[in-house]
């Protein structure tokens, strides 16, 4: 335990860091390299003791700790719970209230034994799935797959084991026979189609292939997957299993901060800077699946438009080749796979929020920078003219080295609606997941004179304000500012000044809940030099901060509630901070002292006003008819393994999927133009990235329905 103690001494005044306010984001904790010895004493009792020296709100390593990290460890282990029995659980439960000890003397049996078992029964299960995967399958008899693991219980034995894999083939296989018999389909429409239009020159089309080959046929794609997957899995090693858990010690404290092992700090650093080559998709880990988390404003994913955040990724193709199945693969695997070379093509088939299923065709491409930055429209309606901006991010000039910043881009654009008289403007937050929490503050004093925007307290000492230090108003007319589940935390900040000074009308939807700010400590840097063999001990990034509105009220876990709620798809399925594990609560400060709007707007009547309208309009009942479809179709968890039955259930979610866009179509269009378009000609390339600009907002229902309440404010 000496060597332990010499390697710490944290102090949140030596660590050395960059502040992040950051959403949520996953990354994986794996590095396949030799485990030298001692490291994991030295490596998990430094994460450990770091934590509780700097964290905002740390954990007592007491038995409640201990219960935690073997919580939240044995979902990271066996998520899907396929291979661990309910006699490895008894054996393991030893340690469950045991950790904190272990932590403190060095020792580290519960991740051994895990780790021992583990591979047995990883073992036991490649044998396994190769014995279930000779014989066919048969689609016809009744009977379910349970979908959720959080339903399921371990197995109790190996016979139980055998049958929930058995299961879990027969589904798989049958997903993939569903979907060769719909492009088996297609396929033979295209060639009736081709005989038609061309009787004399048309060519024979693919032979039809029977059920039977179909099932011979998936049978095999599914060995393929498994057979690949478990050699992924037979590559984990102990220095993988340590940097696992130590990221689970991180997540205990709260799920913001984590453990990166060298190699996935660099990972780390490549998302937060800004892949400029790619689909510019950003993905997470959640119970075993690949998640999309993020679409980076510009990229090949937010320009191609069918890729959403909260899409399940379920397998992976390059270009026309056969796809690989992701469930259960490592993360950075997969971030691997979906990256690649501008103007080749990558196929992803996703699981929407509605159950369905849909293979996106994205093509590599820069990140077009000029997409990352606010933008601005003109919406005439009624005879007002609304200035509309979108901020999809809050960057900034970090390193002062003539970048750009949103505060600065944004006043620029209001500057650019002024001249234009508008009526009124819409500041679109939506899916803006945060940054620069200065520039949310600078933001805010667009709107509002000086004073207080935000407040940051850290684990001691009293709350900093963080205010706009320009007393000018850049804009003072009617605002309507538009929030999602996932605007989150610049986004949170900016939005909640709004509010509290009473400067303008939030609508939307209550936003993600994150209101902390986090710091990366390179644990190489603070350790003993007499530790030098043991390096590289990776990085450390850690919640140090909490921040506050100007009322006092944190918008950590409750976020930022609308004044106007809107119904919106997205928000209802979607993820906030209250669904993560182990989220730091809400709580309250003393407020600031500041002085509210004199023309506040009247939120009560605008309110009833929006309420009684999107109660009378058809396009919003759809929508909220197809939401609680989906939310009903997302707690249905059991699925068939009748195939007819599963194509059934398909069906009808692609129907009401399809119906909805059709009443979303059959919507009046708002007139929407961008400033670029009265100086830049048409088929310029600045031209064609105003009219991709404009093109979703016309029938964008949320959007419209903003600019009805600043009708209703300037009384029309």
């Amino acid at each position: 335990m000496a060597l332990l103690r010499t390697s710490l001494g944290f102090s949140s005044a030596l660590l050395p860091g960059l502040l992040y306010l950051l959403p949520f984001s996953g990354m994986a904790q794996n590095v396949a390299a030799a485990l030298p010895p001692q490291k994991k004493e030295v490596l998990l009792g430094t994460v450990t003791q770091g934590l509780g020296v700097a964290h905002v709100q740390p954990e007592q390593l007491d038995d409640d700790f201990s219960r935690r990290v073997y919580a939240l460890y044995l979902k990271e282990l066996d998520a899907s719970k396929r291979f661990l029995l309910q006699a490895d659980i008894k054996q393991l439960q030893q340690y469950e209230t045991g950790i904190d000890n272990e932590v403190k003397q060095g020792k580290h049996g519960f991740l051994d034994l895990s780790t021992k078992l583990i591979n047995q029964r990883v073992q036991e299960a490649q044998t396994l799935y190769r014995e279930l995967l000779q014989k066919p399958f048969e689609f016809t008899a009744t009977e379910t797959f349970e979908t959720d693991p959080e339903k399921l219980t371990y197995a109790a034995d190996a016979a139980a084991r055998r049958e929930r894999w058995r299961r879990l083939l027969k589904y798989q296989t049958m997903v993939r026979v569903s979907e060769m018999m719909d492009e088996q389909s297609r396929q033979q429409t295209k060639s009736l189609a081709a005989t038609k239009a061309k009787p004399s020159s048309a060519t024979l089309s693919a032979p039809v292939r029977t059920p039977a080959q179909l099932e011979a046929e998936a049978r095999k794609q599914v060995l393929k997957y498994y057979d690949e997957a478990f050699s992924d899995l037979r590559q984990t090693d102990e220095a993988d299993r340590l940097a696992e858990f130590a990221n689970t010690i991180a997540n205990t404290f709260d799920p913001h901060s984590e453990y990166f092992a060298p190699k996935d700090k660099t990972n780390f650093d490549i998302a937060l800077t800004g892949r400029l080559e790619g689909t510019g998709a950003q993905m997470s880990e959640k119970d075993g699946q690949i998640v999309v988390a993020y679409i980076v404003p510009g990229s090949a994913s937010y320009r191609q438009g069918e890729l959403k955040a909260g899409d399940v990724v379920q397998r992976v193709a390059q270009g026309a080749a056969e796809p690989v199945a992701v469930e259960g693969m490592r993360l950075d695997k997969v971030v691997q796979m979906i990256r690649g070379k501008k103007g080749t093509e990558v196929r992803l088939t996703v699981k929407k929020p509605d159950a369905t299923t849909r293979v996106i065709s994205i093509i590599r491409d820069v990140v077009v920078l000029e997409e990352t930055y606010a933008q601005s429209a003109i919406i005439n309606e009624g005879g007002k003219k609304i200035g509309y901006i979108l901020l999809p991010s809050f960057y900034a000039d970090f390193n002062h080295d003539g970048g750009r910043s949103s505060a600065d881009d944004v006043k620029a654009e209001l500057a650019k609606l002024k001249r234009e008289k508008v009526d009124g403007v819409v500041l679109d937050l939506r899916f803006n997941g945060g940054g620069s929490l200065q520039d949310a503050a600078e933001m805010a004093g667009l709107f509002v004179a000086n004073g207080p925007m935000v407040q940051v307290k850290s684990r001691e000492g009293k709350a900093q304000m963080v205010s706009d230090p320009d007393p000018q108003v850049q804009y003072d007319g009617p605002l309507a500012v538009l929030v999602n589940k996932y605007s989150a935390s610049a986004s949170e900040i900016l939005a909640g000044a709004i509010q509290d000074y009473k400067r303008g009308v939030i609508v939307g939807n209550t936003t993600y809940g994150k209101g902390t700010v986090q710091r990366i400590f390179e644990l190489d840097d603070i350790m003993n030099p007499a530790l030098a063999s043991l390096k590289p001990f990776g990085s450390l990034k850690m919640t140090i901060q909490k921040y506050y509105r100007v009322t006092g009220s944190s918008t950590q876990f409750k976020g930022v509630t609308p004044d106007i709620v809107v119904p919106d798809a997205y928000s209802v399925l979607a993820d906030g901070e209250q669904d993560t594990d182990y989220p730091l609560p809400w709580d309250e400060i003393s407020p600031a002292n500041y002085e509210a709007w004199a023309t506040a707007p009247p939120v009560a009547t605008l309110a009833a006003a929006s309420q009684q309208r999107v109660a009378a309009n058809p396009a919003f009942q759809q929508l909220t008819d197809a939401v609680q479809d989906m939310v009903k179709r997302r707690k249905t968890t059991q699925v068939p393994l009748n195939l007819m039955a599963y194509r059934a259930e398909q069906l009808q979610a692609r129907a009401a999927t399809e119906k909805f866009k059709q009443t979303q179509q059959a919507a009046p269009a708002l007139d929407v133009a961008p400033l670029l378009a009265a100086t830049t000609p048409a088929d310029s390339v600045a031209g064609s990235r105003a009219s991709r600009f404009v093109q979703p907002l016309r029938k964008d229902l949320t959007l419209r329905e903003a600019v009805a309440v600043l009708q209703d404010e300037l009384g029309k």
